[in-house]
């Protein structure tokens, strides 16, 4: 495909951005891979450049200077601030949507009136720029089984706020845009939305503008807690295949959702090149878009990497091309899980940092098993906690209660004070990890899996 080598610049700091700059390394067309900012794990496989992903002058300058032939946009604020815009006006090849394209995630308002425009199934929302106005429209509802969100981007699982009463909802509102907790900007534009029920799906497709080809369907866990208990996060866990999905799902809605949002975009003059995340929910009246992503998601990159088989970059520049087959994509028939470990307190916004890691090397050795990191840093030859997600370990195996198993013993290896992580991911494998996290409890306890009780006892 390519005579030369080529040089690839991933944006990014987390376990996405390891797993994309994994699954790139793969290529036979790459030679040199940079991370900006990377961790410690990218680190390992390619070289890291100490620029910020939202410092768009500094990539574009870092770019020019590297020659790189390809940059993949991994976080959300880069779109949001125009990354793509500004790599194309300076002739460098880029993978993902302009800015105007990107405001499907970066601004619910847009993407709740896109679909509302292109007949996109979505729930019921009204839309609030005044505080006073936003309370008199909750007074006049029948309930307060809603769901309140910001319009912009929000941080570690903040901005959205699922509501079982008009308290909770009006608490929530005042949160927002009276104590702006997120911000001013934030504090802007408030949507008040019906809550739906059902099981929740991620399912990702790629773009040239024109046609859209599936990946696949994603469950993540978003909340701390096993059985979907605690606070929201930026996801705790993934896995695929997921079981019991009516086999013509798919199908369903890349003609119902996913090609009527890229025609539209395209309509409308903004076309959409790159990866499409659309959270939905399966409910009785059918599938639902809940919200748009404009990248791929974290941890689901890590089971998306783990389970393709084409040579990403290919994709990638298939996509940029306007080129993109449905002969471009071939998946697995296995299965992947991947676990994320977290620092004591998360997604508290206070957290201790800078914790010793051991035991990272035992679980990359075992069968099946990939470690991405995600909060990691090293000084002095230690690897140390750096963020509030820490660390995600990822199985893969022929059957989904292998991929668990081998995601759960890679875990089970890995050590640092106050660990944190969920035992309940896919829905937790029969056999756990008898031996727990150093410093994950300080006395013995009981805890509960989905499937069956278990002892866990200090070590």
């Amino acid at each position: 495909m390519h005579k030369q080598k080529l040089s690839v610049l991933v944006l990014g700091y987390g376990a996405r951005e390891h797993a994309l700059a994994w699954k790139i390394a793969q290529s036979p067309h790459i030679g040199r891979i940079f991370v900006a900012p990377g961790n410690a794990g990218t680190a390992e496989i390619a070289t890291n450049v100490p620029i910020s992903d939202e410092d768009v002058p500094g990539l574009v300058t870092f770019a020019r200077q590297n020659k790189i032939d390809l940059t993949v946009v991994g976080t959300n604020d880069p779109l949001a601030f125009g990354v793509v815009d500004a790599f194309q006006a300076a002739g460098l090849a880029i993978f993902g949507p302009r800015q105007a394209a990107a405001r499907l995630e970066y601004s619910k308002a847009f993407a709740k009136r896109f679909m509302q425009r292109h007949n996109i199934p979505s729930p019921r929302f009204a839309t609030f720029h005044n505080y006073d106005e936003a309370m008199a429209y909750l007074d006049g509802l029948p309930h307060g089984r809603l769901v309140v969100k910001i319009s912009g981007l929000g941080k570690m699982g903040l901005g959205v706020t699922v509501c079982d009463t008009k308290a909770q909802a009006k608490a929530a509102l005042h949160s927002y845009m009276v104590h702006k907790l997120l911000g001013d900007a934030a504090a802007q534009t408030v949507i008040i939305e019906e809550r739906l029920s059902g099981p929740e799906l991620s399912m990702f497709a790629l773009s040239d503008g024109k046609t859209a080809v599936p990946l696949f369907p994603v469950r993540d866990h978003k909340r701390i807690f096993d059985g979907d208990n605690g606070p929201n996060t930026g996801g705790m866990g993934a896995f695929a295949p997921v079981p019991n999905l009516p086999a013509n799902l798919e199908a369903e809605v890349m003609q119902t959702i996913i090609q009527p949002t890229i025609d539209g975009m395209a309509a409308e003059g903004n076309p959409y090149v790159g990866v499409l995340f659309a959270g939905l929910m399966l409910t009785e009246q059918g599938v639902q878009v809940l919200e748009f992503n404009c990248r791929f998601g974290n941890p689901e990159t890590l089971v998306l990497m783990a389970l393709l088989q084409s040579d990403l970059v290919e994709v990638m520049l298939a996509c940029i091309q306007g080129k993109l087959t449905p002969a471009h994509v071939q998946i697995s028939n296995g299965a992947a899980a991947a676990v994320m470990m977290a620092s004591p307190s998360y997604p508290a916004e206070s957290f201790p940092t800078g914790l010793p890691i051991s035991g990272t090397k035992l679980a990359q050795a075992l069968p099946g098993v990939n470690l991405f990191h995600h909060g990691t840093k090293r000084e002095n030859g230690r690897l140390l906690t750096s963020r509030g997600r820490v660390l995600a370990v990822t199985g893969t195996a022929a059957t989904l209660g292998c991929a668990l198993k081998q995601a759960y013993r890679g875990v089970a290896h890995i050590q640092f004070a106050g660990a944190q992580y969920r035992r309940d991911i896919g829905g937790g494998v029969p056999q756990l990890p008898r031996r727990p996290i150093l410093g994950w409890y300080e006395k013995p306890m009981r805890m509960r899996s989905v499937l069956n009780e278990i002892e866990v006892t200090a070590v």
